[in-house]
C-alpha cells in the first residue's frame, strides 16, 4: 500500500514572514505546502492491518520548499528557512 493510495495531494502557497540572516530584512515570502488529505472511500482490496492503518492515518501538510531568496534587490542571497517544522498536521 502507497501513500497515494489513502491519500490525495494539493500543493498550496503559505505567506510566511521571515529575515534573511545576511542582511536581516523581514519581508513575507511564499512557502510551498504538499497538503495530503485522506480520501473518502477506501479502497476494497486491503488486508485487516491495512485497513487499521487507514483508520490511524490523519491529514497533513509536507513543506516543498527549503530554501527561500531574499526579497531584497541589494542582498538577494538565498537563505534555508530557519524553522525546523517541516511537517503539519491538520
Amino acid at each position: 500500500m502507497h501513500e497515494r493510495d489513502i491519500f490525495d495531494e494539493k500543493q498550496e502557497i503559505k505567506k510566511a514572514n521571515f529575515a534573511c540572516p545576511n542582511c536581516r530584512e523581514r519581508n513575507d515570502y511564499d512557502v510551498r505546502w504538499l497538503k495530503r488529505t485522506k480520501k473518502k472511500n477506501s479502497s476494497r482490496h486491503l488486508n485487516e492491518q491495512e485497513r487499521a492503518q487507514l483508520q490511524k492515518s490523519r491529514d497533513y501538510m509536507v513543506r516543498v520548499d527549503d530554501m527561500l531568496m531574499c526579497k531584497n534587490i541589494r542582498c538577494r542571497k538565498r537563505f534555508e528557512i530557519p524553522s525546523a517544522q517541516s511537517i503539519v498536521f491538520i
